[in-house]
């Protein structure tokens, strides 16, 4: 069985990795040091890297792990990435089958990953919320949602950021009336004041709590439409929720 654990970086990053007996898979290594004194401690070698997109918080560990026998999987442009992915690809990675997705929102390059019923998914899917639109559109972003929300419902969610909280703060804004969120906010706020992390979330935790994934909702339409009258659609309800949370605080 593929055991999953996470390294805190910087001031709320995780790396992930899969580890599976003396061999690991990392994602997104921001910092080498942290993943090599992990590795150390575990009596682990590396056996891979997955990147999900260009951002140097997701990529900055990479020139000092790099070798020539180091598979780093990614999008092309990316230095280091020696096995260029662009989506719908499928990989064993410690036995396990993963399936790459194009999440095209937060970069136009993302990718996420889903295998060994776990989700990475960098900054397109957060527990709570979603990934700033940098590069994309919000249509974009919104499929990509979409299509992750598709994947089972126990599904775990291993994102990059320790975003849980402010998110949450957020969606009770959203839907002040939806008991489970204000459920989660309570429990978050426990972990969190206990500093614990609050990841990983699970796909079926997420649906019924996450604004973003929740735009047919008939009170987040109705708050999304408080601040954008012009909203025909779910599309438009997501775009609405995503530039209101930009400047919410």
């Amino acid at each position: 069985m593929l055991n999953i654990s996470a390294i805190p970086i910087y001031e709320d990053n995780y790396i992930w990795v899969l580890h599976q007996g003396s061999k690991a898979i990392a994602v997104d290594p921001g910092e080498a040091a942290p993943l090599q004194a992990w590795l150390r401690q575990h009596q682990c070698t590396l056996e891979g890297v997955l990147i999900t997109h260009h951002h140097g918080d997701h990529t900055g560990g990479l020139h000092a792990l790099v070798h020539a026998d180091l598979p780093i999987y990614g999008p092309a442009a990316i230095a280091h990435i020696n096995r260029p992915l662009q989506g719908g690809e499928s990989l064993t990675l410690l036995g396990e089958n993963f399936t790459v997705f194009a999440t095209p929102g937060h970069t136009l390059d993302h990718l996420s990953y889903y295998g060994a019923g776990a989700l990475f998914c960098g900054d397109t899917l957060f527990s709570a919320g979603c990934g700033r639109l940098f590069e994309g559109t919000a249509a974009q972003m919104f499929a990509s949602l979409q299509q992750l929300a598709s994947l089972p419902s126990e599904t775990k969610l291993c994102c990059t950021h320790e975003y849980t909280l402010s998110n949450l703060r957020f969606a009770l804004a959203v839907e002040p009336n939806n008991r489970a969120l204000q459920t989660r906010y309570d429990q978050v706020c426990a972990l969190r004041a206990a500093g614990q992390m609050s990841l990983p979330s699970t796909l079926a935790i997420e649906l019924a709590s996450n604004p973003f994934l929740r735009c047919e909702q008939a009170e987040v339409v109705a708050a999304a439409r408080a601040h954008n009258a012009n909203i025909a659609n779910a599309v438009d309800t997501f775009a609405a929720l995503r530039q209101w949370k930009d400047h919410f605080r």
